[in-house]
């Protein structure tokens, strides 16, 4: 009997997902807890395995649409199976030990489509004319009763390249621009961007820090964190100094509202991470301020690792109260982040140099870094933010 895949619940609260990608196709074959599609909410993209092996069907949600928890996303079963009614199953939990759960059983229609203007269409003909974008109307059938094949549609599929190939040929040498089609998290980044944009009055302070004390106790515990399996990166300092600023002043840890200023009792940090040409995400590390500077690292370690990788939960890019952006990763020396609605402050690391400063009316050389805070002037003031930033400034110079 077929299985139908339902929309699975993701996280608290995720009520909707997106389908982005579809792993495998009408009349493909699949295993098991094999991926079979991939959906996405708040940006994270979340891999759905099969629940059962067999032949893909259906697919009833197509990329780029919406679909609701316990909504059918596809069915399973065998070629050529007479199916009149469908064991509906959904994934409950998406890993590695992927349960099923029974749900009302509905009807479903058979995977060979008959069409009263071009005849009885397999499975396989029917996913050749999906992938190559042929109207199968414009093929002409040489299989039994003017029947369409496989090969009548790979015939025209090698016609029309040769047709197009000769058409090119004739045209100006010009070479036409490339559209790249926006994905859907680049999408949700540019509405998000736009959005804060619009809502908040944004404003920028920059100071710079002595990057000496940090550098020097990273070299001297690298190693010892390595040994417990946790690569010591600058970033967890810089994490550390925001948890001491937000402490300083629970002003900045806020967010706007029409009644006032909701000041937030726990500290999560958002960490901007990027996904190279698909854009970023911000995993969040929830509760930072009772946080070592090793389980500072090992959540730093987890989150980015796990962010490239495509393996993050919803309710981890959720909750965030403040930002942290590293942009100095491509050698940017200081910027003007967007703020990650509806927090109040991003802070922004430059590029660490070595740069020429004076101390004590002495010439030195020193590893410096800019540190770029844009906050929400509807919450601070100049004064308030200048005395978060230099917080966060005197920690990283005095570090111990």
């Amino acid at each position: 009997m077929a299985t139908k895949v339902l929309v699975p619940r993701l996280g608290e609260g995720v009520d909707e997902v997106t389908v982005t990608k579809w792993l495998k196709q009408v009349g493909d074959s699949i295993k098991e807890l094999e991926p079979l599609l991939e959906v996405n909410t708040d940006k994270v993209d979340t891999e759905i395995p099969a629940p059962a092996s067999g032949v893909i069907l259906k697919i009833e949600m197509q990329e780029g649409q919406a679909a609701k928890v316990g909504e059918l996303l596809a069915i399973i079963g065998m070629v050529g199976e007479n199916i009149e009614s469908g064991k509906s199953v959904e994934v409950s939990k998406v890993s590695s030990t992927t349960e099923t759960k029974p749900i009302e059983t509905l009807p479903i229609t058979q995977l060979a489509t008959h069409n009263t203007d071009i005849g009885f269409i397999s499975p396989v003909v029917a996913k050749i004319a999906a992938e190559q974008g042929v109207n199968l109307s414009q093929v002409q059938g040489t299989g039994l009763n003017g029947r369409i094949t496989k090969n009548d549609v790979t015939s025209y599929v090698e016609s029309r390249k040769s047709e197009i190939g000769s058409r090119n040929l004739t045209l100006a040498t010009s070479t036409p621009d490339t559209l790249i089609k926006h994905t859907f998290i680049r999408n949700s980044i540019a509405q998000h961007m736009v959005m804060s944009k619009r809502t908040s009055p944004h404003v920028l302070t920059v100071m710079e820090a002595d990057m000496s004390r940090v550098s020097k106790h990273r070299v001297a515990n690298k190693a010892t964190f390595e040994r417990d399996g946790v690569n010591l990166t600058f970033t967890a300092y810089f994490m550390m100094a925001i948890v001491a600023g937000l402490k300083a002043y629970p002003i900045v840890n806020s967010s706007w509202s029409a009644e006032g200023v909701l000041i937030h009792n726990n500290i999560n940090i958002g960490m901007a991470t990027s996904l190279g040409e698909e854009g970023l995400i911000v995993p969040v590390i929830k509760g930072a301020d009772n946080h070592s500077l090793l389980a500072m690292a090992r959540s730093v370690n987890d989150l980015a690792n796990r962010a490239r990788n495509k393996k993050l939960q919803p309710d981890e890019v959720k909750g965030g109260t403040f930002t942290l952006t590293n942009h100095g990763i491509s050698g940017s020396l200081f910027a003007f982040p967007i703020l990650n609605q509806p927090q109040c402050g991003i802070l922004g690391i430059g590029a660490m140099q070595k740069r020429v400063i004076v101390i004590d009316d002495a010439i030195a050389i020193r590893p410096m870094v800019y540190l770029s805070f844009v906050f929400d002037h509807r919450i601070l003031d100049g004064a308030s933010a200048d005395w978060f930033l230099a917080k966060v400034k005197e920690t990283l110079e005095n570090w111990s």
